[in-house]
């Protein structure tokens, strides 16, 4: 995934496209939100967290991740992100991980400074995280 998303990020430079408007063009901007919560489902917190985070974090984005208490956070793939962060010099703030329940997930719906928010899980839990976000004007990635 991390393979995948530094892939992508070459695309990020933005585009050139011609208008309908003589001698007028348009330029296409990728610009970063800033900070990205993951809300990782129990059953596959490390498949989406590395979905979800590669991109973000390609895109200059930071990353807030809650996952489920049954999930270590000590655990392997924690390890490896430590790793990466300091094997490229990035500072620890970049990604943050939080292991919890509901309260977490609530949390992160209802920050305002987390304009995009990704949730994995249940379809109950996923239209009451999306009409937290949307209650504040912000984005939903939801699965």
């Amino acid at each position: 995934m991390c393979d995948f998303a530094v892939g992508l990020s070459r695309q990020l430079n933005g585009s050139v496209i011609p208008s309908e408007r003589p001698n007028h063009m348009m330029l296409e901007m990728w610009n970063p939100l800033g900070v990205v919560g993951v809300i990782t489902a129990f059953n596959f917190p490390c498949a989406v967290l590395g979905w979800n985070a590669c991109i973000a974090l390609v895109c200059g984005n930071c990353v807030e991740r809650c996952s489920n208490y049954t999930f270590d956070n000590n655990s392997y793939d924690q390890i490896n992100w430590r790793s990466a962060r300091k094997k490229n010099s990035l500072p620890a703030a970049i990604f943050t991980s939080f292991c919890g329940g509901a309260e977490i997930g609530q949390a992160i719906a209802k920050d305002t400074r987390i304009p995009l928010v990704s949730f994995t899980g249940s379809s109950k839990v996923g239209l009451m995280v999306q009409q937290t976000v949307s209650q504040r004007f912000g984005k939903c990635l939801l699965e």
